[in-house]
């Protein structure tokens, strides 16, 4: 964790799940973390969590969609610390369900938390690394924002986004100091089918029926930070996460099998309901 000792980092989504325990190692490793969250009271649950560990971070509130809390918080921590070294737009939300139950209100929000959540923190970011000359700006997808995604249209549509946003400006980085990168986990054993918006199902009968196996979140984080350690422009984990985006690239039909009893299996659900 020397790659992170005395960085100034910013983590989003810093109250629970992923957020909260890529707060903690990066706190452990030495870095100065902001915890960020709109959940104030459980930003300062994980702050409570660092300090107990021996480490030290601070916690703020922040709702993403917020263009201008974002740019005040960015800012804040930039003059405080007379620099930000990187930020991990983190925080993200999950509707499922059949398209026939996705309403126009449900794209609304998903699309505000989850990709206007990272276009407002990469463009808060960017412009100030790139004066500064460094910086490393790391974006939370999915593998659902690499390959098809039936069941979870509105997730897979924003994880897709934010795949394009982060690849294509890594490119334009590249030259300025900016490093990009994208994580495109598969299933990481948090609340996020649990907090989600799960239509005509429950998050168990979700969980019951995942196509792939779930990896331990305290796993999930070292595979992250060490595609992050090495700039990696696309961070994918488990394995059979990257055979499933191998083969989506491969021949995109290829998946169309598992594709289908994702399908059958969530109707079975739906029709139970």
């Amino acid at each position: 964790m020397e790659d992170f000792k005395d960085k100034v980092v910013i983590v989003t989504g810093g109250a629970s799940g992923v957020g909260r325990e890529l707060s903690k190692a990066l706190a452990y490793g030495g870095a100065v973390v902001v915890v960020a969250d709109i959940n104030l009271e459980g930003a300062n649950k994980t702050v409570s969590e660092i300090k107990a560990g021996g480490a030290s971070a601070t916690a703020a509130k922040l709702d993403v969609t917020k263009e201008a809390d974002f740019k005040r918080l960015v800012e804040k921590t930039a003059r405080e610390h007379k620099r930000l070294d990187m930020i991990f737009n983190n925080a993200g939300i999950i509707v499922v369900g059949d398209m026939r139950d996705v309403t126009i209100e449900h794209f609304r929000r998903i699309v505000d938390v989850n990709l206007w959540g990272a276009i407002n923190g990469t463009m808060s970011a960017y412009p100030l690394m790139v004066k500064q000359g460094f910086g490393h700006i790391v974006n939370t997808a999915s593998v659902a924002g690499l390959v098809p995604y039936p069941t979870g249209v509105p997730y897979s549509t924003t994880k897709h986004a934010i795949v394009g946003l982060s690849t294509s400006l890594r490119a334009e980085g590249k030259g300025l100091g900016v490093k990009v990168s994208v994580v495109c986990p598969g299933n990481i054993k948090s609340n996020i089918y649990k907090d989600g918006t799960i239509l005509k199902a429950g998050w168990e009968d979700i969980m019951a029926n995942l196509p792939v196996q779930m990896i331990e979140t305290e796993k999930a984080i070292r595979k992250i930070l060490a595609g992050v350690r090495k700039n990696k422009a696309i961070i994918v984990f488990p394995s059979d996460a990257c055979l499933i985006w191998m083969l989506h690239r491969i021949k995109p039909g290829l998946l169309s099998p598992i594709h289908k009893k994702m399908v059958g299996s969530f109707r079975k659900l739906r029709g139970s309901k």
